[in-house]
């Protein structure tokens, strides 16, 4: 190819921003038309979705439960030794300061 030939710019197209996309669906649904509100098919939605639940077993929420309360006595142990802690230095500094 001779120098005197350039060649032709390339061009890429960059997916939207998220910016742009969230336009974009706005502007889809402004154009949209509107479903009527159902009642009764959203009860049924509800009822299906509620049989997807599956609820822990009375053994599985007191295991959890023993669990929880395990943490809360060793978070608040913890806590206590460094809010002392932090609590005698403060103190032993202002008393060796002021002395």
């Amino acid at each position: 190819m001779a120098k005197d030939q350039a060649l032709p710019p390339v061009t890429r197209s960059r997916p939207p921003g998220p910016r742009q996309a969230a336009a974009t669906a706005a502007r889809a649904e402004e154009h949209a038309p509107k479903k009527p509100f159902n009642p009764g098919q959203f009860a049924r939605e509800v009822r299906a979705e509620a049989r997807k639940i599956t609820w822990p077993t009375r053994r599985e929420t007191w295991i959890t439960t023993v669990m929880v309360l395990i943490m809360v006595v060793l978070v608040s142990a913890f806590l206590f030794v460094v809010d002392f802690g932090i609590s005698t230095a403060v103190t032993w500094v202002l008393k060796t300061i002021g002395a």
